[in-house]
């Protein structure tokens, strides 16, 4: 199970048994997307699986999570998404009234991401085979000629920015599977980020030259994302507990569980690494859209420590924030 958590047994077999036999210049970044240039366009190419259990939660279902999840992998890299495939894995048993409403999330969240579901597949496996629905999806979209996001123009002083709450996504699964009760505000974050990601990469006042990568959090949540940019870029990272929102009841679900909401999956947020001369336009920016009403800058870019996170806690000590072995919540996503 680890190895598929997006912790240091996923990134240890990712290096040592995919990349080690397919690596290719498109694959070796190992970003949300593949980008291709073909003749004058850029092309973005996605795929994804979703296992989420149970199937429906708090503020969504797995119809939903895999619109959006894959919409979102093709916008953080400043593309437009076009079109979706849509395969299903469907378990002997499998209730049609739950397979109808599933098809309708996946409807009406294609709307709002502005993609179409152009082909797909269905395979059904015995019972016991397939804990219900499991879903694989893949997108396209274009990439305008000036938009150019890589991690590998991470530099220091820069600034962390997230459109919002964290942990709400992986909270509200938990919260279903272990039979708790919260308050109604502890739902999943599960939404496309196309539009808001849209309205900063537009904007006319020239904030959009500042944003140099975006990422959106889900397995190993906000600390498995720092992680792999201190690691890649060989940079320190600084983060500030004070500024990191974090809903109360998300708060109190992970202390109940023995939960930090920094690993916690996110599956409607953004962190966006900016210039630090137009982190405060940009931040400005989002807090305008309805996606990013809550976005706080929660750190920056350092020389050092390399290659490591550090947390500075709101009682003035600093901890190191590793990346796990592997993730506490398995089948969120």
């Amino acid at each position: 199970m680890g190895h598929g958590s997006g912790g240091k047994l996923m990134r240890k077999l990712i290096k040592e048994t995919f990349l080690k036999n397919l690596d290719n210049p498109f694959l070796s970044p190992l970003s949300d997307s593949a980008v291709i240039k073909m003749g004058k366009e850029k092309i973005a190419i996605t795929t994804d699986s979703y296992v989420v259990s149970p199937p429906f939660f708090p503020g969504g279902d797995i119809g939903k999570l895999a619109v959006a999840g894959t919409a979102n992998d093709l916008s953080v890299v400043g593309a437009t998404p076009l079109f979706m495939t849509l395969s299903l894995v469907l378990e002997e048993g499998f209730p049609i009234t739950d397979l109808e409403r599933i098809i309708q999330s996946i409807k009406i969240t294609a709307h709002e991401a502005a993609v179409d579901v152009v082909t797909g597949d269905t395979k059904v496996v015995e019972k016991g085979k397939g804990d219900g629905i499991f879903i694989n999806t893949s997108g396209v979209g274009t990439i305008p000629e000036k938009i150019s996001l890589s991690m590998e123009k991470i530099g220091i002083g820069d600034r962390i920015i997230v459109n919002g709450s964290i942990g709400d996504h992986g909270a509200a699964v938990m919260m279903m599977r272990s039979g708790f009760q919260f308050e109604s505000d502890l739902i999943s974050d599960c939404a496309p980020l196309y539009s808001l990601i849209q309205t900063l990469l537009k904007d006319n006042s020239g904030a959009s030259s500042g944003i140099k990568f975006m990422r959106d959090p889900t397995r190993g949540g906000v600390a498995a994302t720092l992680n792999e940019i201190a690691e890649n870029r060989g940079l320190g990272v600084t983060i500030y507990e004070n500024e990191i929102p974090v809903r109360d009841s998300v708060r109190s679900l992970c202390e109940i569980l023995g939960l930090d909401p920094l690993y916690v999956a996110n599956e409607g947020k953004v962190l966006i690494i900016v210039n630090r001369k137009k982190s405060e336009r940009v931040l400005e920016i989002m807090r305008g859209h309805p996606l990013g009403r809550e976005a706080r800058i929660i750190g920056e870019i350092q020389e050092k420590p390399e290659k490591r996170v550090v947390l500075k806690t709101r009682y003035g000590t600093s901890r190191i924030v590793d990346l796990p072995e592997e993730e506490k919540l398995p089948r969120i996503c």
